[in-house]
């Protein structure tokens, strides 16, 4: 088991950047493929992309392909999600999770364990 929490969320205005962390602790992370998903109200919660356990393949969503990053720390058991360009439609909570599927994940039923969230809201 691993625990997950997400921090770095808040209010940005339109354009604007934001960096999200998921600091892992518990079981070796290492060992699990890293995704991010996001929920917005009254939508289902979708991927955003997701990092390789040795940090070498990274895959993202269309929606944020060209604006978000994602990166793995693995000294610090951290994985991180930069966005930059902002949109309005980037609001949700965001969510950090493991996997060990097989396959490569990026459906919510191929992840494991799961973070609390941290909100992010673009303003226009």
């Amino acid at each position: 088991q691993v625990q997950l929490v997400e921090s770095g969320g808040g209010l940005v205005q339109a354009g604007g950047s934001l960096r999200l962390a998921c600091a892992a602790s518990g079981r070796a992370f290492r060992g699990y493929t890293m995704g991010w998903f996001r929920q917005a109200p009254g939508k289902e919660r979708e991927f955003v992309g997701a990092i390789s356990k040795d940090g070498g393949f990274v895959d993202y969503a269309d929606s944020g392909k060209g604006r978000f990053t994602i990166s793995r720390d693995i000294p610090k058991n951290t994985v991180y999600l930069q966005m930059n360009s902002l949109k309005p439609e980037d609001t949700a909570v965001y969510y950090c999770a493991t996997s060990q599927s097989a396959a490569w994940p990026t459906r919510t039923t191929y992840y494991d364990y799961w973070g609390q969230g941290t909100q992010v809201t673009v303003s226009s």
